[in-house]
């Protein structure tokens, strides 16, 4: 198993980029095209990505400074619901927030997609959260 490590800076409070991470609204205005959140440690954590049933629940809900959930996809023996888990860290800056992105035991076949993965959604969080009305996303893994 191993990990991903990203970050990026959002020209917004943490207060506001928080809610992008829990609330169904908020999430699929930059990640995913329908979610069912219960942010509460236990809740669940649902959202179709480019056809794939990211699963899992939250495991720690701080606001604003915290949010880690469980992440795999329904159907998937590589990496099933629950079996990674993904951690936002937020912390103030004088621009905004940094997010930082800690996203563990992913096996090492599954790093190189979910690298694509982040690298692309963390910018649309950006955007989304600095108020930015973003068009449906279009994503689609890496083949």
């Amino acid at each position: 198993m191993t990990e991903h490590r990203t970050s990026i800076d959002i020209d917004a409070p943490p207060e506001r980029v928080f809610e992008f991470l829990v609330t169904d609204a908020g999430m699929t205005s930059w990640m995913g095209q329908w979610a069912s959140l219960d942010p509460v440690p236990g809740g669940q954590f649902a959202v179709d990505i480019a056809g794939y049933p990211a699963r899992g629940t939250f495991l720690e809900v701080d606001p604003p400074r915290r949010v880690t959930v469980s992440w795999g996809f329904a159907g998937s023996e590589a990496l099933p619901p629950g079996s990674s888990t993904v951690s936002f860290e937020l912390t103030p800056i004088s621009t905004g927030t940094r997010v930082e992105v800690l996203h563990t035991d992913l096996p090492a076949e599954q790093v190189p997609g979910h690298v694509d993965g982040w690298d692309h959604f963390l910018p649309r969080l950006a955007r989304a959260a600095a108020g930015e009305q973003l068009p449906p996303d279009t994503w689609t893994p890496a083949p």
